[in-house]
């Protein structure tokens, strides 16, 4: 099997690499079966598909809608971006989480906006009947607890996105282009530790007031979240059959 990408863009590195151990460990890939390129240190460069099984592009702190946007976010997307006219092109096994939807979506033409941004915790997203019958959710329950937290999601998906799963306070928490394109708002790489993790490295960041983080972390784990991460497996079987 070629290895996975795993595209970073957090350049806090507690976070960073928590956020790789949790794909890796989640995955069921080892280190040499998940490669990572850390975005914000330095440039992507080419990207032959050939090369890998599927890439995964995880969350941070940058927002794609964001009206203002420093130097290196900008870098930073327009090497998503293009990355992404192959990705979608050749039906390339892609799976973005979070800040992966905000690029996936304004790139295939999305509405990407604050209208409904969620709050750090427990999230009850219910799969679609189209997300029901998707092998990315296969063994995953109709209705299931994962953590998220976010400034920005999609309020529009285009005509030709499959919309997965919604929830009652985000009514896009996944969809799919073509056949192995995905993206999720929440985070299927996360459990209560590694969610604890990011409050305490964004507990400045403006997702929450500072003094809410211990509350924040308490609150969560009073939830079960064990659905989500099933995902990331699906995703690697369903990858290493299409690049076989």
């Amino acid at each position: 099997m070629k290895p996975f990408l795993l595209l970073s863009i957090r350049p806090e590195q507690a976070a960073a690499d928590d956020e790789y151990l949790a794909f890796q460990r989640h995955s069921g890939l080892d280190s040499m079966s998940l490669q990572r390129v850390a975005l914000t240190a330095g440039h992507l460069g080419p990207v032959d598909l050939a090369d890998w099984s599927g890439i995964i592009l995880g969350g941070g702190p940058f927002n794609a809608s964001d009206s203002v946007k420093s130097p290196l976010q900008e870098r930073v997307e327009d090497e998503i971006f293009g990355l992404l006219e192959t990705v979608i092109a050749e039906d390339f096994p892609f799976l973005g989480a979070c800040y992966g939807i905000g690029t996936l979506g304004t790139h295939s033409g999305a509405v990407v906006d604050k209208l409904y941004a969620e709050p750090v915790g427990a999230i009850d997203v219910v799969l679609t009947p189209e997300g029901s019958v998707d092998p990315l959710f296969d063994g995953v329950p109709s209705q299931f607890f994962a953590y998220g937290g976010h400034k920005e999601a999609i309020s529009q998906l285009p005509q030709e996105a499959v919309q997965l799963a919604t929830s009652a306070s985000c009514p896009v928490q996944a969809f799919r282009l073509g056949e192995r394109v995905y993206a999720t708002q929440f985070h299927p790489e996360l459990d209560h530790a590694g969610l604890s993790t990011r409050i305490g490295v964004y507990r400045n960041a403006g997702y929450f007031p500072p003094s809410e983080a211990d509350a924040l972390i308490d609150a969560a784990g009073q939830v079960s979240v064990e659905h989500p991460m099933r995902l990331l497996r699906n995703f690697v079987a369903l990858a290493s059959q299409a690049t076989r």
